[in-house]
């Protein structure tokens, strides 16, 4: 789909978030006759949207159903938006294509996709490959479920760029020809299953990665992890496995405490020490491994892989060190949204924990990550939706140290008080953030803000 095909053509975009007005700024700029529908009614609506839409002439549906919905051409749905919601499924028994802001960036950018999913370590791996694409020279953008909408950067692309993507499963949900060079999957481990509602459903969403890819394109596994490397059986492209606890015959992995990859003509590329990496926890080795494998196989020279692998600081919300107070250190990993994600930040942890979790219910279940505390974590401080159902698997398993504070500010307060010298204060929340926040980011600045008044008040 290029712009002259979206020309005239009657589109509706499906929620107001960042994707969603990346579409109606593209979509009004390539000269479709936009309409928006958003659950937010007009007065919950903010006003520089409420201005957009108005200066593009853009007929919105707020907090109702559109009206005439066998009219529209196309249908572009955010991530957030459910694909069976009654309406767009009357579009699409009307004759609509419905697609996603991924899907309609991929078809009007002319460059070439590098696309990385996975339940945890997406936005560390695509901001690391981003600084590896940086280091290499190489005309890049870093799009996608970080915060940039793909469809943001995909007219400014040309052949000769890179669009280093990270992929939800409910962007995945909505491609039709969706085809990165390079695909990744991380890991998968139960997550958001009041949306795809089983296992299942939340892998087969994730496998769309790749469906689309040929024999000469390549989609990177994580070796280790059997639930989503078993997904490789169904991929046409080169599989290319990477592993920190295994020596392979062919990706990438860990020898003599170094990251190495073995190529087809099974050549040894040796990168850097695993010491050299400044991202803690064996998770992060593994998403070093993982965007070390992309860059490779996507044609980055070794070198400049070295040079990102070595130079990257991390990413903010992502076990990110907020300083010391009196003694104790505090981290802010607000992107850990599900247990898996916690359970990893808390082993990265080098000291006894405090933790802060929490938050909105995606029906997870806690009993892995009550499990992973051992003697590590002393005390558990919880707010938010899922506070009571984290308390009551606690005590049913055992591990009786927990307590539920109103809100991040008492939280963060009974964790200074409870913390010795030599304690690690970690916001980890193993829940999305939306039962109390807009966003994860919001959560973490929050927790920092917190956090800033705390050390305010110590030098006082």
């Amino acid at each position: 789909m290029k712009e002259e095909t979206i020309k005239g053509k009657k589109i509706l975009v499906v929620g107001l978030g960042k994707s969603g007005m990346a579409a109606c700024r593209v979509l009004s700029q390539c000269g479709a006759r936009v309409y928006a529908q958003d659950a937010a009614s007009r007065r919950d609506t903010g006003a520089d949207k409420l201005r957009f839409l108005q200066e593009h002439g853009i007929t919105a549906y707020l907090g109702r159903d559109p009206e005439d919905i066998g009219s529209f051409d196309m249908v572009v749905l955010s991530p957030a938006v459910p694909p069976n919601l009654p309406f767009v499924e009357q579009a699409r028994e009307a004759g609509a294509e419905i697609t996603g802001e991924l899907e309609l960036a991929y078809r009007l950018c002319p460059g070439r996709f590098v696309a990385i999913t996975g339940t945890n370590g997406k936005t560390t791996t695509t901001s690391l490959v981003g600084e590896i694409y940086k280091q290499a020279g190489l005309k890049h953008f870093v799009v996608g479920n970080i915060g940039v909408a793909a469809l943001d950067k995909a007219l400014e692309a040309d052949e000769e760029t890179t669009m280093v993507t990270e992929v939800s499963s409910f962007q995945l949900e909505t491609i039709d020809r969706f085809q990165p060079e390079v695909s990744a999957i991380l890991n998968i481990t139960p997550d958001h299953l009041n949306r795809h509602g089983t296992m299942e459903g939340y892998k087969a969403a994730k496998a769309r990665i790749f469906e689309n890819q040929t024999e000469d394109q390549y989609v990177i596994m994580n070796f280790d992890d059997k639930e989503s490397f078993a997904l490789a059986k169904s991929a046409k492209a080169i599989i290319v496995p990477f592993s920190r606890k295994e020596h392979l015959m062919f990706g990438a992995f860990v020898k003599n405490d170094r990251l190495v990859i073995r190529n087809h003509e099974e050549k040894l590329i040796d990168l850097c020490g695993v010491d050299e990496l400044k991202i803690p926890g064996t998770h992060n080795l593994e998403n070093a491994l993982a965007a070390a494998a992309i860059c490779y196989f996507a044609g980055v020279a070794p070198q400049a892989i070295r040079a990102g692998l070595i130079a990257f600081p991390g990413v903010a919300h992502r076990i990110e060190d907020c300083g010391e107070i009196d003694g104790v250190r505090y981290f802010n990993d607000s992107k850990g949204t599900n247990p898996d994600a916690a359970i990893k930040a808390v082993e990265a942890m080098d000291g006894p924990v405090i933790l802060i979790a929490g938050g909105y219910d995606k029906d997870a279940v806690f009993d892995q990550l009550v499990a992973s505390f051992g003697g590590k974590v002393r005390k558990v401080i919880l707010m938010g939706a899922t506070a009571a159902k984290i308390k009551l698997t606690a005590e049913r398993m055992g591990y009786t140290h927990t307590i539920i504070m109103k809100d991040m500010e008492d939280c963060v307060r009974e964790a200074a008080r409870l913390a010795v010298p030599g304690d690690c204060v970690l916001l980890s929340p193993a829940c999305a953030s939306w039962d109390m926040y807009d966003n994860f980011e919001q959560r973490g600045d929050h927790f920092k803000d917190c956090v800033e008044r705390l050390r305010t008040a110590w030098r006082k």
